[in-house]
Order: C-alpha cells, then sequence, then structure tokens
C-alpha cells in the first residue's frame, strides 16, 4: 500500500511561471551589465545612477521629491546623494528665503557622466528589446497597465510593514 503525500509535504510549485520572479532574473542579468558599467567605468552605483538620471531629465529638485521620483526610500536616497556630492557629481543648493529647503542639482561632473552612460543604457535596453521584434511597443503598453495596477493594489493592500530596530523576542 502506498501512501499519498499529504499537501503539507509536497513539492513546492516552481517560482518560474510567476511575473515578478521572471522580471527580477531579466533585471538581474541585464542590471548586472548596467552595474558594470556603473561601476567599472564611471565609479557609480546604480542607485546613484538611478538618481543622476533623474536629476538630468527632471532638474533640481528636493531630496524629498527626489526619493519620491526614483521610488527610494529617503534614507537611501539621502546616503546616495550624500556620496554623489563628495564625487562633485551632484550639488546642494539653498533655495532662496528658506534655509531648510535644499535642492539637489547635477554638477557639469554629473552632467557629463549622465551624457557618456545613458546612450551606452540606451543601447542595451534597444538590443533587449530586439527579443520582441514587432511586439516592443505592445509590451511596453502593457508594462504600462502593469505598473499602473501595482500602483493602484500597493495603495489597497493591507500588508503587514517589516520590523524596524530591535526584534521582539
Amino acid at each position: 500500500m502506498t501512501r499519498r503525500p499529504d499537501a503539507a509535504c509536497a513539492r513546492p510549485a516552481s517560482l518560474d511561471p510567476l511575473l515578478l520572479y521572471r522580471m527580477s532574473r531579466v533585471i538581474a542579468v541585464a542590471g548586472s551589465m548596467v552595474l558594470r558599467l556603473c561601476e567599472g567605468r564611471f565609479g557609480i552605483t546604480r542607485r546613484e545612477w538611478r538618481l543622476i538620471a533623474t536629476l538630468a531629465g527632471k532638474g533640481p529638485m528636493g531630496s524629498s521629491e527626489l526619493a519620491q521620483q526614483t521610488q527610494l526610500d529617503r534614507v537611501r536616497t539621502s546616503r546616495a546623494l550624500g556620496s554623489l556630492v563628495d564625487k562633485g557629481l551632484v550639488l546642494r543648493e539653498q533655495a532662496s528665503g528658506d534655509r531648510r529647503h535644499v535642492a539637489v542639482a547635477l554638477s557639469e561632473r554629473g552632467q557629463a557622466i549622465y551624457d557618456a552612460l545613458y546612450p551606452q543604457v540606451t543601447e542595451l535596453n534597444r538590443q533587449l528589446l530586439q527579443a520582441l521584434g514587432e511586439r516592443q511597443q505592445p509590451f511596453l503598453d502593457g508594462l504600462d497597465r502593469l505598473e499602473a495596477r501595482a500602483l493602484e493594489l500597493a495603495s489597497q493592500a493591507e500588508l503587514p510593514k517589516a520590523p524596524r530596530g530591535r526584534r521582539a523576542g
């Protein structure tokens, strides 16, 4: 007589069909190429690149707004900005009349890195999208819809937050 394993002992299903898992795999492989460009050629992290690219595209802004635009938390944004300031790639500018508000902007060196790196990242994206052939635009339109849906779901979700500080015994 053979025993059927109960559901608790059954082999878990593969992650392969899950959208978020598949997307993370593509990002891991393609993102590593961007990371090598950033770190190897320009001495910046991928997070720093994200801030540089956002400032290049949108212009000077406060660090909180920059964190929101890049979808990074404020602490990580602040640390990355400090590093970029130390490297001479970003400037902090005091807002007129309000000493509490500081805007950040690209320096000439930061703009030069953007001007050199952006075409390389764009080319990598172009080559990656070649796999879709004529389906590129429908895919990109679908990504727009997925992002909008993810934002909608996130605004409605009631999920536990990660514990901060000391963990209870």
